[in-house]
């Protein structure tokens, strides 16, 4: 059997690296193009048909649900179209599935499980008879709850905090502790570093910097205007970043009025 034509999708530089070179370990495929927005990922489908799309919802130009659009629109649709999202909601991975996606994953995914639905669903060399996703499996209360850590994970996304930083884990369990005990927030260096630490076997300064850098990349993202949004007024500016501390509080805060 030939190899499978895959061509990613995905905005988030590290992430798509990360993807392609694991994939490249599997002999059965072939990653073509590498994609940093929908309609970069709508031209290389247009010049080369791929076996196997992994599209990310959330980019720049053109997002996910546009490409699905538009690909059902020119008749264009690869066999295999698998999204790989951050996004827990329900609505959003119905929409995905509707607008064409075969399956949907979770990120951060695990790129053997992530190999064995690829090789799973193309190693026929036909499209799956229906669509899949990550929550088919759970019960209906379950799937309409979103729990905590699904609110913190969407405000991340906004915000452009990535999953696969060391920060993206220390900095949601940061502000579940500040929900659950808003008064470590007065205890960051003495209590709340260190407890996270000792939970994740690391140092604190270690999760200071990493909780440090993950609030960064927000900032170099450019995405100020959806982090004055979730808050509701405009406190920040490019130049103008939250300490830890800061952020770690306005989150917990608008989730404890929320009703976390």
């Amino acid at each position: 059997m030939s190899k499978l034509k895959i061509t990613i999708a995905e905005d988030n530089g590290e992430f798509s690296d990360l993807l392609k070179s694991n994939l490249e370990k599997e002999s059965m495929f072939d990653v073509r193009y590498v994609c940093e927005n929908g309609l970069e990922a709508i031209a290389a489908i247009e010049t080369e048909m791929p076996d196997v799309l992994l599209l990310d919802l959330i980019m720049p130009e053109a997002d996910g649900y546009f490409v699905l659009n538009h690909l059902n629109a020119k008749r264009l649709k690869p066999a295999l179209i698998i999204v790989l999202s951050q996004i827990k909601s329900e609505s959003f991975i119905e929409k995905a599935l509707q607008s064409g996606a075969n399956y949907y994953m979770h990120k951060p995914v695990s790129f053997e499980v992530l190999r064995d639905r690829i090789l799973e669903f193309s190693g026929a060399g036909q499209p799956p008879k229906k669509a899949f996703a990550v929550e088919e499996k759970a019960a209906p209360r379950e799937r309409r709850c979103a729990s905590l850590d699904e609110k913190i994970a969407n405000i991340f996304i906004s915000v452009g905090i990535p999953a696969h930083i060391k920060g993206y884990q220390f900095l949601r369990e940061a502000i579940k502790m500040a929900i659950n005990s808003p008064e470590i927030i007065n205890n960051i260096t003495k209590k709340l570093y260190p407890n996270i630490a000792e939970k994740y076997d690391t140092s604190s300064s270690k999760v200071e910097r990493a909780i440090r850098h993950a609030i960064e990349v927000a900032w170099s993202r450019g995405k100020i205007e959806n982090i004055n949004n979730i808050f509701g007024i405009k406190i920040y500016t490019a130049n103008d970043k939250p300490t830890n501390g800061e952020f770690i509080a306005l989150v917990a805060d608008k989730m404890l009025l929320e009703g976390a």
